[in-house]
């Protein structure tokens, strides 16, 4: 094999990944959109229990994460395009494709977040609508950053030891 096939093959690879990313972004984007609209609609006319501590109820969000940075929305949003530019600009470079699931969940969550932000009409904030009592009220698009952290922490942070464990492995063999 030359070198060349290699490089191509990276690149190929970086191009996947970034379409991975791209494509869960657009479903977690789509998803709380249209999940969000139900919530508007069907919302405003009180709160519904679904069971147990799960109930729907409408909640707008001016902050960040747990309500922090209240009334910053025009700030948060402004963070929010860079965070995206910055996380489309490492996709390329991700090491695997549960990361690149990761990195669209994580993108896409932003996205639905700062549509909210920039379109909806609620003086730039977020509306979530997921209440499990013991938990902020959150949203779809913070589901989805949610999960993508988790599955990101995983692959950087359990995930190399045994690819580490494997390669050495392999190379007693």
């Amino acid at each position: 094999m030359s070198g060349n096939d290699g490089v191509s093959r990276t690149r190929g690879s970086g191009r996947r990944r970034l379409a991975v990313v791209a494509a869960v972004a657009v479903v977690v984007v789509i998803a709380d959109q249209f999940s969000t609209s139900w919530a508007v609609d069907r919302l405003r006319r009180g709160p519904m229990h679904v069971f147990g501590p799960l109930s729907f109820q409408l909640a707008v969000n001016t902050g960040s994460a747990f309500g922090i940075g209240r009334g910053w929305a025009p700030v948060i949003g402004a963070l929010a395009v860079l965070v995206v530019v910055a996380l489309v600009g490492v996709s390329r470079r991700l090491q695997s494709t549960w990361q690149a699931l990761a990195m669209g969940l994580v993108v896409g969550g932003a996205l639905g977040n700062l549509y909210d932000r920039v379109f909806r009409h609620f003086h730039g904030g977020v509306v979530d609508f997921i209440a499990l009592g013991f938990w902020p009220t959150f949203n779809v698009a913070d589901a989805g950053i949610t999960i993508g952290v988790i599955i990101l922490a995983w692959t950087w942070l359990v995930r190399p030891s045994h690819r580490g464990a494997r390669s050495e492995a392999q190379a007693d063999r």
